[in-house]
């Protein structure tokens, strides 16, 4: 069963930059489309961003475009979320997760993902 590992979460300060990274534990990570979500404390589960297997079609919520950039290294099973110009309305756990059914998707619904990391936490202080 694949594992998902999230890191690189921490506090900062509105404007700076961040970049989680999610490491998976299969080689068949590269046949799988990944996302990230997060979760502020009292809210739903939000997309944030997601990638094919291929790179080939990547997609943003709207609230992060321009600002965060997802990425995949398949040598490295390990997908990244480059966070620039933070804002405390970024406050929220991240998680990775996985779509092990290889439509490529890049879906926005959390239900199309199976596979879940157990999040980092990401504070943006004013």
């Amino acid at each position: 069963q694949m594992q998902l590992a999230e890191s690189g979460g921490g506090l900062v300060q509105a404007g700076d930059s961040l970049r989680l990274s999610c490491a998976a534990s299969e080689r068949s990570f590269s046949t799988y489309d990944m996302a990230w979500f997060r979760q502020a404390v009292g809210k739903e589960r939000e997309f944030v961003a997601a990638i094919t297997w291929s790179g080939g079609v990547i997609d943003y919520a709207d609230s992060v475009k321009g600002r965060f950039t997802i990425s995949r290294d398949s040598a490295k099973t390990t997908v990244y979320l480059q966070m620039n110009s933070l804002k405390p309305e970024d406050t929220a756990v991240y998680y990775c997760a996985a779509d092990t059914r290889r439509l490529g998707l890049a879906g926005r619904s959390k239900y199309d993902y199976n596979y879940w990391g157990q999040g980092t936490q990401v504070t943006v202080s004013s």
